[in-house]
């Protein structure tokens, strides 16, 4: 016979829920601290973290990466996940654009090609066999263009594989939580 008793509803999933909004929510604040402690002393038309900022993240790789705050904070989704080198090989390589010195360029090109593209290296990034052939020809004569085909390659597996995560993830939406909670205090 069927007990006439009815159980209370287990609470305790509610308060569980309940503490890990809390927690989350107190994550994302302590991750704005955080960024904005990161970029306190420059100066700039970017210098506080907004809502609407962050919800451009979510048009496009591209605008994300073009926000200091939005780099960062994908960077960070990345080592958390310990797949950061392919953010790291792109920004790397945008900075060896900037060189000057065909001296210095010969020596970065040189490092690059040891720390992302050489097979078994500490950072490799997933590129093709002819395109890590084709880096290996072109790093004894650099020239500025020399990754740019890697780049590519890094950069549509980030925006396809990546970037999308992060979109989804607890860092991104908490972030978007907090800031948004921020923003209806006034």
């Amino acid at each position: 016979m069927p007990s006439l008793i009815v159980e209370p509803p287990n609470t305790q999933h509610f308060i569980m829920d309940s503490e890990d909004r809390n927690r989350n929510k107190n994550i994302g604040k302590n991750f704005m601290c955080r960024l904005q402690c990161m970029f306190s002393h420059s100066s700039g038309s970017e210098s506080r973290l907004s809502l609407e900022d962050t919800q451009q993240w979510s048009q496009s790789l591209e605008r994300l990466m073009e926000s200091k705050y939005g780099l960062a904070t994908f960077r960070n989704f990345l080592k958390s996940e310990y797949s950061d080198e392919n953010i790291e090989f792109w920004l790397t390589c945008e900075d060896y654009k900037k060189i000057k010195s065909s001296f210095r360029m010969s020596l970065r090109a040189k490092k690059i090609y040891e720390q992302f593209i050489k097979a078994e290296s500490p950072k490799e990034i997933n590129i093709d066999y002819h395109t890590r052939e084709q880096i290996k020809r072109n790093v004894k004569t650099p020239t500025m263009h020399c990754f740019d085909d890697a780049q590519r390659i890094v950069y549509g597996l980030m925006e396809r594989d990546s970037y999308p995560r992060f979109l989804r993830s607890d860092i991104y939406r908490t972030l978007l939580e907090s800031l948004a909670a921020d923003a209806t205090k006034g």
